[in-house]
């Protein structure tokens, strides 16, 4: 039997992850119980293949039986190893190596080479950790910057964070894992409704209110689909309307809470009294601002105590959706946020009652939790683990503000329903 094929193997010194035997001349192998017939079992003890080479004294390819058993697979020109199952063995001298030798020299190869392995993922790990801390504060630094400028700031801000997330959320409709099943709608409607989505939130700015332009758009694009040339399917209108829901219509209700509930809190806390000229002055100082720091805050709590709850005590999966997520930690999330909540009312005195701020914590985190999992949904579909890779240790923008989709409008209508005088 002659030999001649690319052998994958585990490296013991060298940072090479395969072995080309093609560029050596073939040598004739004789192992009686390597054989196609699935039939024969493989032998127990060890096999050596000898090989001579002029960079080392004498090559030697380490088969061990035991491991290898039922992971070959044989071609016409030869046969191939998994590289779990294969180890090669070079050195100069001896010329050759006995079966124990041999066995004992794998072995200190395969520890040399986890350990190699555990000390690189530590580095990494570490590598993310720092990337994710970094652009984290960034990110909130920004956010909270522009939170507090409102108006025309927060929307554009609002209206480009919007765009990029329907950009993201129409290439995972497009991705294979969600293809497989549906017909994505064409490329130029996904472009189409994500400028769509983006012009969401100004118009909700200078309109007051998005219903109208909502519903036109769903029309229009509805009607593009059913236009189109071949055979217009289902899938298409429903993932692409899902899409203007989930990508335009629900953050415009961040704009009615933050710009919408103009009115004055200045009666709630000092804060308000003190508010500086830079961030337009005392009647700056709303309900909606201060809900919205108070709903931003309480999101960043939940996620935060959330991870740390179920690093800590995480044993029960919650949900087969994400199986990282545990129902020990999402208590601890829940806690957190509820705390999160009554500390800042009483910060800023609002809102007055305590069983509002508890609820509201509470309509807060359940919020956070369901665009979580949704944004998990969808990339399970798709067979991703991230939206994108524009944020370095964080992923896409779907994935950074995935928790705060459905929380804007449960806060709103909280606020603008339930809450006498707006809480004040």
């Amino acid at each position: 039997m002659l030999v001649k094929s690319t052998l994958e193997f585990h490296p013991l010194m060298a940072n090479t992850c395969c072995f080309e035997i093609d560029r050596f001349k073939l040598i004739p192998l004789s192992l009686s119980s390597l054989c196609a017939c699935p039939c024969r079992p493989l032998p127990s003890k060890a096999v050596i293949l000898p090989r001579s080479c002029s960079k080392f004294g004498q090559l030697g390819l380490f088969l061990d039986g035991n491991r290898a058993k039922g992971a070959f697979r044989f071609y016409g020109n030869g046969f191939s190893v998994p590289r779990r199952f294969i180890t090669a063995v070079a050195q100069a001298e001896p010329d050759r190596l006995d079966e124990g030798n041999a066995k004992e020299e794998v072995d200190k190869g395969l520890k040399i080479s986890m350990n190699e392995d555990s000390v690189l993922e530590g580095q990494k790990k570490t590598n993310q950790l720092k990337k994710r801390i970094v652009f984290g504060l960034g990110i909130g630094i920004t956010v909270g910057g522009v939170v507090l400028v409102g108006g025309w700031v927060f929307t554009v801000g609002l209206a480009a964070t919007v765009f990029v997330g329907a950009r993201e959320y129409f290439e995972l409709v497009r991705s294979r894992g969600i293809t497989a099943g549906m017909t994505p709608p064409p490329r130029y409607v996904s472009r189409v409704c994500s400028v769509i989505c983006a012009l969401m939130p100004i118009l909700t700015l200078y309109f007051g209110q998005i219903d109208v332009s909502v519903t036109s758009a769903a029309f229009v694009v509805a009607t593009a689909l059913l236009l189109q040339r071949g055979n217009p399917r289902f899938a298409q209108l429903s993932s692409t309307m899902f899409g203007l829901f989930y990508c335009g219509y629900l953050p415009c209700f961040w704009v009615k809470l933050r710009c919408g509930l103009a009115a004055p809190a200045l009666n709630t806390t000092r804060i308000g009294a003190l508010w500086p000229v830079l961030f337009g002055g005392q009647t700056h100082w709303t309900v909606g601002l201060v809900a919205t720091l108070m709903s931003f805050s309480s999101i960043i709590a939940a996620d935060t105590y959330a991870f740390m709850g179920g690093k800590a005590f995480g044993k029960t999966p919650l949900t087969s959706i994400s199986p990282k997520k545990t129902w020990e930690g999402t208590i601890a999330g829940l806690g957190g946020c509820i705390a999160t909540s009554i500390i800042l009312s009483r910060i800023f005195c609002w809102p007055k009652s305590l069983l509002s701020a508890i609820a509201f914590g509470i309509l807060n985190f359940f919020g956070s939790v369901f665009g979580d999992l949704t944004e998990s949904m969808i990339k399970r579909d798709a067979g991703v683990k991230d939206s994108g890779s524009l944020i370095p240790g964080h992923g896409g923008v779907l994935d950074r503000v995935d928790s705060y989709i459905f929380t804007g409008a449960l806060a709103y209508s909280f606020v603008k329903a339930f809450l006498p005088l707006y809480g004040v």
